[in-house]
């Protein structure tokens, strides 16, 4: 089997890689020159655990290769996929699918024989039968079936996801695109994962509707937690107590300062643009969009309440950029609403993320970037935790304290027991729990 992978953004790169671990001779495309020389040479452009061995072993073995040449690449391949970006259009909160269309142009011009052209990349329902219209539309003597597989994969933990996932979604109602599916995602079949097909409309709904639906509950659970301060409850007592119940499940219920990354944000506005295009508004995800923009714009606000109302002249110590651990991506993360509201209040930020701080330097201004956790805190007046990274689980609080001027700490992932920080001598302030201090 042949794939040509168009993007080697995080989608492109992962899926490719992976795929080419199952056996696939894979070619991965970017119009980006600087990009493929950086992953010819084995530099990843991002941050994902386990990618650079998988690429590397991948390579030396001949399976997997790096090209700006797209006619080349998808020549004679079985199957193309398309995993460019398709960030939030400005202006409206619909989906930008010009890099998905140019892709699809391009594809069309350069196929050869017959090819299953795969939108991997999320996009709206309807987006494949305008990439079909496009491709029929370029080359009117081409053999060809588009195909949606939308990606399930968790930055953090994206390897895993592709080669054990919870299941493989594919749309067509075509046989001969299926036979071709089925062949790439053969050693998934070989360990029972379920392999969905279905329409391709309901595969693109499939991708939005589950991403929205965990969005819910990460919002709806950080509703709760405010509740839980109010009424002097424990959010984590309440979300073990949910979570529990089989109709609900664990995952997702953990309160913070919102969601943020490269999916929720732009796929639950897109599928809000979409449903009030037809005429059938989606009440529930549209509050659930406005409820965390506002969350993350009130995370500064319980700085300031630990600082007595203002942080006006202290220094803040900042441990976490990214929206999660285990990734560089700082794509619609909380920091970039909390560390400019303290900035604008007076404060003087530093700030450490183990990978987050080469893109964080791009995106925030007036801040003192350090090297480790520790110097962050050096005379600092409120400790601030916005990424749970497993660094930051395991500090010497001990440390810590002396290095704090007074030992004030404002935990926005819920790492640290409320009494032992109490016990320890921190006013700690966390989300949705009973504190002493």
């Amino acid at each position: 089997m042949r794939v040509a992978m168009i993007g080697t953004g995080y989608v492109g790169l992962v899926s490719g890689a992976c795929f080419s671990e199952f056996g696939v001779n894979v070619v991965c495309v970017d119009k980006d020159q600087s990009k493929i020389e950086m992953l010819e040479n084995g530099i990843m452009p991002i941050y994902e655990p386990g990618l650079d061995d998988l690429v590397e072993n991948n390579v030396d073995a001949g399976r997997l290769a790096f090209t700006t040449n797209l006619k080349d690449a998808v020549a004679g391949a079985n199957a193309v996929f398309i995993a460019v970006g398709t960030p939030t259009r400005r202006g409206d909160g619909h989906a930008d699918l010009s890099y998905v269309y140019a892709a699809a142009k391009e594809i069309a011009e350069a196929m050869t024989g017959y090819t299953v052209v795969v939108t991997k990349s999320t996009v709206p329902v309807g987006t494949g039968d305008e990439v079909e219209r496009i491709i029929r539309e370029t080359r009117p003597d081409a053999e060809f079936d588009v195909v949606s597989n939308p990606e399930f994969l968790r930055e953090g933990s994206a390897i895993a996801d592709f080669t054990h996932p919870d299941r493989v979604v594919i749309g067509t109602d075509v046989e001969r695109a299926r036979d071709v599916m089925r062949a790439l995602y053969r050693p998934l079949y070989l360990i029972e994962t379920p392999i969905l097909f279905t329409s391709r409309t309901s595969s693109e709904l499939i991708k939005y509707a589950a991403n929205t639906f965990l969005a819910t509950k990460i919002t709806f659970i950080n509703e709760i937690a405010d509740l839980c301060e109010k009424v002097n409850a424990d959010v984590h007592d309440v979300a073990k107590g949910i979570g529990l119940d089989g109709r609900i499940g664990r995952k997702f219920l953990h309160a913070g300062p919102g969601y943020g990354g490269s999916c929720f944000p732009k796929d639950t506005l897109a599928l809000v643009r979409t449903a009030q295009d037809v005429g059938a508004p989606l009440r529930i995800v549209e509050a659930v969009v406005d409820v965390n923009d506002k969350r993350k714009k009130s995370m500064a606000q319980r700085v300031f309440d630990a600082c007595g109302g203002s942080v006006a002249g202290k220094t803040v110590a900042v441990l976490g950029l990214t929206f999660k651990p285990n990734t560089d991506d700082m794509r619609d993360a909380p920091s970039l609403d909390i560390v400019p509201a303290l900035i604008e209040d007076g404060a003087t930020v530093r700030a450490f993320d183990p990978e987050g701080m080469e893109e964080a330097k791009t995106l925030l201004g007036d801040v003192q970037w350090c090297d480790d956790a520790y110097a962050t805190m050096i005379g600092a007046d409120v400790l601030v935790i916005i990424t749970e990274w497993n660094a930051f689980r395991g500090l010497d609080l001990e440390r810590v304290k002396s290095l704090l001027k007074v030992p004030v700490m404002v935990d926005l992932r819920n790492i640290y027991e409320p009494a032992e920080m109490a016990e320890r001598g921190f006013s700690y302030h966390c989300i949705g729990r009973r504190t002493a201090f």
